[in-house]
């Protein structure tokens, strides 16, 4: 587990109401995103209601919900996914407190009655936000 990269410093960006951070797998190996359980986001000890939570990878931004079944995308060690919620951050604070919780399934360790490994990696920094740019 490699969890003190989880979080891309200097990558987090902010539309006043809104927060989006980059984030690394902390393993070893690509995982589809159905082993994507869930993550959270929190950001000077604010967290971002589960509900207001994205993940965008491969250009793709979905639900922890809508990727249960998604065996087509594939986060890779050597790229960042982008996690957003509904959390107001001041982009002219000097700097912010960011902390991500990241759950996945590891499907080919087997650890018992069918079930495979579960992990639970978290990861904190602290670092200025800039303004998102519109699409």
């Amino acid at each position: 587990m490699i969890p003190d990269r989880i979080i891309e410093q200097g990558t987090l960006t902010t539309d006043g109401a809104r927060a989006a951070v980059e984030v690394r797998i902390p393993w070893y190996r690509a995982l589809p995103a159905s082993c994507i359980a869930g993550a959270s986001l929190t950001i000077d000890g604010v967290a971002a209601p589960a509900d207001s939570l994205r993940w965008q990878m491969n250009g793709r931004e979905s639900t922890f919900a809508e990727m249960v079944d998604d065996t087509d995308q594939w986060w890779f060690p050597l790229d960042s996914a982008v996690l957003s919620g509904d959390v107001a951050v001041d982009a002219d604070a000097a700097s912010h407190t960011v902390q991500v919780e990241l759950k996945l399934y590891i499907p080919y360790i087997v650890i018992g009655d069918g079930e495979v490994l579960h992990i639970e990696e978290h990861d904190t920094k602290t670092m200025t936000a800039r303004k998102a740019v519109a699409a």
